[in-house]
């Protein structure tokens, strides 16, 4: 278990304030020199490179899917954003971890009330890395999804390396490549396969290189359409698009369901003539992902080795 962090004098923390010390000084630098003289680690990530103390102790986390990380090597964390969590995460939205904002707007001021050690952005958070940089060392672990599992095991093994748990981590990155190479075999004789999203009755389509472009370019899928863009929140599409282009399998991911909006469930949005009319649907390969897993923390370990294996399950 990590130590709870000591009340401070409330005061507030303002971006304008940050930058001025920086100006003045070179915070980010002092905080660099400050970790490396107490036996740190300099760590290469997003937007640059960050030295952070061995083993951190107090840790505030911006990104679900490095949460979820850290969840599974057993690192406790001292602050986290008001979210969505998935099921195996739900206790992170009680009252017993510090609120820190959200993933877009953090709390300046509860961060730097936390005193933390290190402070994780990544996705949705990355944009605000300069400012929590001002605070404590910072480190940016967005995953690059155009060669999405290369990024993602790098970013997994610099958590592992940040806490001490590189042989754990290697193992299971060991296995997981394992996995993926079974699964990109037998993809390639599985026929060809469309990635769609629901979301509020409305549906869009994702191809190779994109935000779920692992189903192609990494496990092997063969993209029903080879013209989809790779626009981050896919291409609209109607059922007629999805009657025409005729997939051999269909994956399906609800983000209604991923954020916890009320609606028609992607099953039943699906569910028409149109789409019922395709190879997909009448050899009953039509797959509903787990969309907390694929839309909240993609990023996570513990969520692509279940989406390994959801593919998986879709092939073999």
């Amino acid at each position: 278990m990590r130590t709870q962090a000591r009340p401070l004098a409330a005061f507030s923390l303002t971006v304008a304030t940050a930058l001025a010390v920086s100006a003045c000084g070179g915070s980010e630098d002092t905080t660099a020199e400050a970790a490396a003289e107490s036996g740190g680690v300099t760590v290469t990530h997003a937007q640059g490179e960050t030295t952070v103390p061995a083993d951190p102790q107090k840790v505030v986390v911006f990104d679900v899917g490095v949460l979820s990380t850290l969840d599974s090597l057993g690192v406790e964390v001292a602050g986290v954003p008001e979210a969505t969590y998935p099921e195996s995460l739900a206790r992170y939205s009680g009252s017993e971890y510090a609120k820190v904002g959200s993933l877009f707007e953090p709390d300046y001021e509860a961060v730097n009330a936390l005193e933390p050690d290190l402070i994780i952005v990544g996705g949705r958070s990355a944009a605000v890395y300069p400012e929590l940089a001002e605070i404590a060392p910072t480190i940016d672990l967005t995953v690059d999804n155009q060669d999405f599992l290369a990024s993602f095991e790098e970013r997994v093994t610099t958590l592992a390396e940040v806490f001490g748990e590189e042989d754990v981590v290697a193992d299971r990155l060991a296995a997981l490549d394992q996995r993926v190479a079974e699964v990109e075999a037998t993809a390639q004789g599985a026929g060809d396969a469309l990635f769609v999203m629901t979301n509020a009755g409305e549906v869009s389509a994702y191809g190779p290189d994109t935000r779920f472009g692992l189903v192609y370019d990494e496990l092997g899928l063969t993209p029903t359409d080879e013209g989809l863009t790779a626009a981050d929140h896919g291409d609209a599409i109607s059922f007629e698009y999805i009657a025409e282009k005729d997939p051999d399998i269909l994956l399906v991911l609800d983000r209604d369901a991923a954020i916890g909006e009320s609606g028609q469930a992607a099953q039943q949005v699906l569910d028409n003539e149109l789409v019922r009319g395709t190879t997909a649907w009448q050899d009953d390969d039509v797959h509903y992902l787990d969309s907390s897993v694929w839309y909240i923390a993609p990023n996570g370990l513990p969520s692509v080795e279940q989406m390994v294996e959801e593919v998986a399950a879709a092939v073999e």
